[in-house]
């Protein structure tokens, strides 16, 4: 195979992967930006797991190892919060969305500050087990010391994998979005192989695993691809993650062709991805990151060409100072939502570490 990257692409990989390291936290923590008001200070364990899973794929073990200490003294933070969550799920009686686990945590490991925050997610929960996984398999990495936060991961995503939550996009906490079950999925599947769990525990991930699967494949499913949330008819762009990287559907099951050229229709133009047709945060732009997403896909499919075309998309949109944006505005789809975001926020947060990450992960992954 071709390499990926010219002299100047590989000025960019590698950037990435230094400026991830430079901003990882003494805690372990990936900030999400160093700089965007609304994500400064914060780390997601979804960002930061396909953070993480980017950089394991780079070689930089002890930077991931680092996180993976982060997130499982996260979990052992709040283990009393997932055991309530777990007995009231088990009672029949579910907590309340605000009593679950939030979304994103300060570096300490703790909750954000008072304000309102779109924060009851379960996909990160996942996410975290499946890199952890990928990341033992690649670096032979001994997972003995992660055995309780796991078995703890797996219990809270057990009780509560069918009940409604915010998406990746942290919208529609009213839907079961089919992305979030593909990644709690890919994580009960990961941990049910790691060998850290006792044996009842080990085969109740996999067998929730499997039902969940098998929701995806009969109630996610419309027209042979996935949608966005069941009862839905429409696309989204992290619909791609299911193929690849996760491996939740396998390449050549008859959905992932049919999902990724959905996903390309709806939502690709000229190698840009945009998230869904009805976004309008920033005036709905066009990804980097679901970009590489889509590119991971391409590949799994055997599509190198179309995944390098992804690469080179997502690279293009680096800054002079080699920062890559969260979203650029080539082809927006809201253009008169695009000032009241930058009134809010100001500027697109630049550099978004996920989008470095992803351009890492899929470099990485056209090399080999």
């Amino acid at each position: 195979m071709t390499p990926v990257a010219s002299l100047p692409d590989r000025a960019l990989l590698d950037h990435s992967r230094a400026l991830i390291r430079s901003l990882q936290t003494p805690e372990g923590a990936y900030p999400a930006s160093p700089t965007f008001p609304a994500y400064q200070g914060f780390c997601w364990f979804r960002d930061g797991a396909f953070i993480a899973d980017g950089m394991s794929a780079a070689g930089d073990v002890a930077s991931v190892d680092a996180f993976f200490a982060w997130c499982a003294r996260v979990v052992r933070l709040y283990r009393d919060d997932i055991r309530a969550a777990v007995a009231a799920a088990g009672a029949g009686e579910p907590l309340a969305d605000h009593d679950m686990l939030p979304a994103r945590f300060t570096f300490d490991g703790h909750r954000g500050a008072s304000d309102e925050w779109w924060d009851f997610q379960l996909d990160g929960f996942g996410t975290w087990l499946w890199a952890l996984d990928a990341h033992a398999t690649r670096h032979g990495v001994d997972l003995s010391p992660y055995t309780d936060a796991v078995a703890l991961t797996v219990d809270y995503l057990v009780s509560s994998w069918d009940r409604p939550c915010f998406d990746w996009w942290e919208e529609h906490d009213e839907q079961i979005h089919v992305s979030t079950l593909g990644c709690v999925g890919a994580g009960l599947e990961a941990a049910s192989r790691m060998g850290v769990l006792d044996q009842a525990r080990a085969h109740l991930a996999a067998s929730t695993a499997a039902a969940i699967r098998g929701v995806v494949l009969t109630e996610g499913v419309v027209d042979g691809h996935l949608i966005k949330w069941v009862g839905s008819t429409a696309v989204d762009a992290s619909l791609t993650a299911l193929i690849a990287p996760l491996g939740f559907i396998p390449a050549d099951h008859p959905v992932a062709r049919a999902t990724v050229e959905a996903v390309e229709s709806a939502l690709a133009v000229d190698g840009g991805m945009h998230r869904f047709a009805a976004d309008t945060f920033y005036g709905g732009g066009q990804w980097p990151l679901l970009s590489c997403f889509a590119g991971l896909a391409r590949a799994a499919l055997g599509d190198t060409d179309r995944a390098a075309d992804y690469l080179a998309w997502a690279m293009s949109t680096a800054t002079a100072s080699l920062e890559l944006p969260e979203q650029v505005d080539r082809h927006l789809l809201a253009p008169e939502h695009r000032h009241q975001w930058i009134d809010k926020w100001g500027e697109v947060a630049t550099p978004l570490l996920w989008s470095h990450a992803m351009v890492l992960r899929l470099g990485r992954e056209l090399d080999q």
